[in-house]
């Protein structure tokens, strides 16, 4: 997501409480990086935006917490995306939303239109996937690599399959 939107254009604030994840969003183009390690991530974006909050969020962890500061750190009028999955979450109608005039979505997978759309924007902008790619597996060991990455290791994994 960080490589696309800053391909796009877009000015990426990259949220994570993990240094390696943080580098890496660096690394793929966000334009400043926010550490929600102590639970201020809102209040951050806000000092980076001149208090507007972005146009735009999308939160991908599936957590209650992530899923408010989203909402929290986006602008009135303002669009959040929640992709991660799991989990439950509260939002107070009134304040985080209906006042605020945000609009709220969910996307859980790609049409293969979608893909197919994906696939030819990575190939003509050369976007560099697999810079994110820090593991390799065999089929073999795939049991054990995803136990490593959902543990929170930074990066994707890929299972060879010859």
């Amino acid at each position: 997501a960080t490589m696309f939107g800053a391909e796009m254009g877009a000015r990426i604030i990259a949220v994570d409480v993990s240094t390696e994840r943080l580098k890496m969003a660096t690394d793929s183009g966000a334009w400043a990086t926010v550490d929600a390690s102590n639970d201020d991530a809102p209040e951050q974006i806000k000092e980076l935006t001149q208090g507007d909050g972005v146009d735009a969020s999308l939160e991908a962890a599936g957590l209650a917490v992530t899923r408010v500061a989203a909402v929290e750190s986006t602008r009135i009028f303002g669009r959040t995306c929640l992709v991660g999955e799991g989990g439950e979450v509260t939002y107070q109608p009134t304040p985080h939303i209906i006042h605020r005039h945000l609009t709220l979505m969910g996307s859980w997978t790609f049409s293969t239109f979608g893909l197919a759309e994906a696939a030819r924007f990575t190939a003509e902008r050369n976007v560099p996937l697999g810079s994110v790619i820090t593991s390799r597996s065999t089929i073999e060991e795939a049991a054990q690599a995803y136990e490593e990455f959902s543990s929170g290791a930074p990066g994707k994994f890929v299972i060879n399959w010859d």
